[in-house]
């Protein structure tokens, strides 16, 4: 019989509400992704939003290397959560683990993500329709939530969405 690791606690409703909080209000997050060729893990910054079913989404650019290694094999891990004064340890942050779909130029779905995420990214306004740049969305498998000093949880993908 597996023993469960005593340093993550039960998941609870805070716990929830916490997830669903942070994914919600992350402008900016961190994606690992593994380096084709390589299998090397790769970190990078990208700019997020959620669309209407409260998946993370973000556009990327074909020539970004993160993109180019999503393309290859669509697993990735997403940190968003920020620091705040003091200890940047001690503020809540939560890693999503899930594959990433590419949303295609041509879909119609694509129009209904442009609102969303120009809202959270004005800026992108300027390059969002480059011929290079696609939408992407998170599809959550699971997760682990820190919620500060001691309180750690993994999440079912049904406890985020």
């Amino acid at each position: 019989m597996k023993q469960k690791n005593k340093t993550i606690l039960d998941t609870s409703t805070d716990a929830r509400t916490l997830a669903r909080k942070l994914i919600d209000e992350a402008n900016f997050a961190a994606i690992a992704v593994l380096e084709p060729g390589t299998g090397i893990p790769h970190v990078s910054r990208i700019a997020v939003a959620t669309d209407n079913n409260g998946h993370l989404i973000f556009l990327g650019s074909e020539l970004s290397n993160h993109t180019k290694a999503i393309i290859k094999d669509p697993r990735v891990s997403i940190m968003v959560g920020e620091p705040g004064k003091g200890d940047p340890l001690a503020h809540p942050r939560i890693t999503l683990i899930g594959e990433i779909e590419k949303i295609e130029r041509s879909s119609k779905e694509r129009d209904l993500l442009r609102a969303p995420y120009l809202e959270r990214h004005p800026k992108a306004k300027l390059y969002i329709d480059f011929g290079d740049f696609h939408f992407f969305r998170l599809h959550i498998k699971r997760a682990n939530l820190n919620g500060g000093f001691g309180k750690a949880y993994e999440l079912t993908r049904e406890d985020i969405l």
